[in-house]
């Protein structure tokens, strides 16, 4: 029988995705759907899944894993002071500062979490406070994510803040489990002892950041030393996190953050990822379906009449989140947010196994729990998909700072793709402004071009910064003060070019544009190379780059693309080398590709390429 619950696991695991896939079920997350079929074969209905030691174990594994690779999906860049404490537009044109946001949402969670917790202890329907304050407070991070990606808008400010208060409800709530579990389990003196696991995390850290580079070097196929590392820190920290009286789940999500700070390439997340949600973890989320024990939640009506309480305390936990949501952004997009933030499953799930380890929870208590928070992971993305509007600030990928007016930067203006970028043009020239005014919408006057003054008006709180004066010293200081402000790429342009100033700019990550370099180039390609110079200059088709984001084009020949005859791909950089293409190509994640092509397709293809 035991080899039988693990066939059937195994192979529902595979099955799921599919059917989910051929009747186009996209609102429901997979690890749902694993949950529901788990309730129908295991104990609550058919019965034909049993508790095993393999499953037990294969579970298990599948929650490490799970949380290793949450840990993974932080993205520290988010929580840089530099990139949050400046101010970024909203849909709504209002100022917004995402981790200061999210910081008053999550607060107003914590707070609405711990009265709704004492007010079911008040009501006799859960006495446990603290327990029942963590599980609201929790946010399944994995969904959240997923559900901004598909509408492209994790690069936005509101998708930038509900990313981040989706970190605070998983990293918040496994700190505070973590301090539960000690406390309850007798052993609160031990507590400072949890200050060791993170100290090993961090010497793991110090330890691998430079070998891993040379680790990526040597990576074979028979080798696969990244994926080694990877559970060589799981089950080390896992191990420090039992040895000092912590939750083997907070080992294993800190040994993602220590994998995530090593900064590993696109290929070996892929790995990880396919490793994890291709096997382990579909085995955990199917089998805590087996295990729920329905039929005596129905049969015990206390229990029954805490189901529909703990759906409606999920989402007024995240009431205060579409509240300070709506301060910043427009009131659809804010609702629709903090709709969102209610979505729990991920934590939910390693916090009540915890739970029933100490008995701190009843095995009807806890199906409650969990079908609650299945109807909740259920609704709240389809809410979320079905009210969510973007906004053309929301579409647009870069935001782009032009910083100097004249018949260049006219021209660039009016032709830079409106669909890919978002162009502000600055100048510091009343008379220059008064004659474009009425033809540039997004034009903004300053008085100077102080370097204090572009800072507090939010000059460099862009993806793209331009320095065109007339001044070359003065695009220089701009510029330096742009990258220094934290702006990804800066670009000035030089009248007259130095090679020690090229030498330096390339140094300090600055591009460099020169006219009259510029002008003598397009020149000699003229003369040179005519076909060359039609390409560049072609109306009907378009000269793009593009970066390969998009999974689903990654792994494959170049040939086995559905439309690799409506391009031609001239050149492909792989890291810092520059590769000819050929069909059978392997196209690898990262990958930047140059290609031509009609500009309808090209921009297509453009979209389709980068889409993460």
């Amino acid at each position: 029988m035991e080899g039988l619950s693990l066939f059937l696991t195994v192979f529902l695991a595979l099955v799921i995705p599919i059917v989910m896939a051929r009747l186009r079920v996209t609102t429901v997350p997979t690890a749902v759907a694993e949950i529901i079929v788990g309730i129908l074969m295991g104990k609550s209905c058919l019965n034909l899944i049993t508790q095993t030691s393999q499953l037990t174990f294969l579970s298990n594994l599948g929650v490490i894993v799970l949380m290793f690779l949450s840990g993974m999906e932080i993205d520290f860049d988010l929580l840089s002071p530099k990139k949050h404490t400046r101010a970024r537009k909203s849909e709504s044109g209002k100022q917004v500062k995402p981790m200061v946001v999210a910081a008053f949402a999550f607060g107003g969670v914590a707070v609405a979490s711990v009265l709704l917790a004492l007010g079911m202890k008040a009501l006799g329907l859960f006495n446990d406070v603290a327990l029942a304050s963590i599980i609201f407070m929790t946010v399944a991070l994995g969904v959240v994510i997923a559900t901004l990606k598909e509408k492209e808008i994790l690069g936005r400010p509101i998708g930038q803040t509900i990313l981040l208060t989706a970190v605070m409800g998983e990293v918040i709530p496994l700190l505070l489990l973590t301090i539960y579990s000690t406390v309850n389990g007798g052993d609160a003196r031990k507590l400072w002892l949890i200050i060791l696991l993170f100290v090993a995390a961090i010497i793991l850290l110090r330890r691998f950041k430079r070998p891993y580079l040379w680790f990526a070097k040597v990576t074979k196929a028979t080798t696969q030393l990244d994926v080694r590392l990877a559970f060589f820190l799981i089950f080390a920290l896992v191990t420090v996190a039992e040895q000092v009286g912590a939750e083997n789940i907070l080992g294993a999500f800190l040994a993602g953050v220590v994998m995530k700070l090593l900064e590993p390439t696109q290929a070996t997340k892929d790995k990880l990822t396919s490793i994890g949600y291709g096997f382990f973890i579909p085995i955990f989320f199917i089998r805590t379906g087996v295990n729920l024990k329905l039929k005596l939640l129905f049969a015990n009506p206390q229990a029954l009449m805490l189901l529909p309480v703990l759906v409606i305390c999920f989402f007024l936990a995240k009431l205060p989140v579409t509240l300070t949501y709506m301060r910043a952004f427009n009131k659809r997009n804010a609702f629709a947010g903090g709709f969102l933030t209610a979505t729990t499953i991920t934590i939910v799930l390693p916090t009540l196994q915890v739970a029933r380890k100490l008995n701190a929870i009843t095995a009807t208590q806890s199906s409650a729990f969990i079908l609650a928070a299945v109807i909740v992971c259920i609704a709240c993305p389809i809410v979320f998909n079905s009210t969510f509007a973007l906004t053309p600030e929301d579409k647009i990928k870069e935001k782009v700072v032009i910083f100097g007016l004249n018949a260049v930067t006219m021209t660039v203006y009016q032709d830079l793709h409106d669909s890919w970028y978002s162009v502000q043009v600055l100048t510091c020239r009343k008379e220059k402004y008064d004659t474009y005014k009425s033809k540039v919408k997004n034009l903004k006057l300053f008085p100077d071009r102080k370097l204090d003054t572009l800072e507090a008006a939010g000059a460099f709180d862009t993806d793209i910064f331009v320095a065109t004066f007339t001044d070359d010293q003065a695009n220089l200081e701009v510029g330096r003060a742009a990258k220094q402000a934290g702006v990804k790429r800066v670009i000035v342009s030089q009248g007259k070019v130095v090679a020690d100033t090229v030498d330096q700019l390339r140094e300090e990550g600055i591009e460099l544009f020169a006219f009259n370099n510029l002008h003598g180039a397009m020149l000699r390609a003229l003369i040179e190379s005519p076909a060359v110079y039609r390409i560049i200059t072609d109306t009907n088709n378009a000269l793009y780059d593009v970066v390969v984001r998009n999974s689903a084009y990654t792994g494959r020949q170049l040939m086995d693309w559905d439309f690799v005859d409506q391009i031609t791909v001239s050149r492909i950089r792989r890291g810092d080398k520059w590769i000819s293409p050929h069909g059978s190509t392997v196209i690898e994640p990262g990958d930047e590709l140059i290609y031509s092509g009609p500009w309808r397709e090209a921009d297509r293809i453009h979209q389709l390429l980068s889409r993460e």
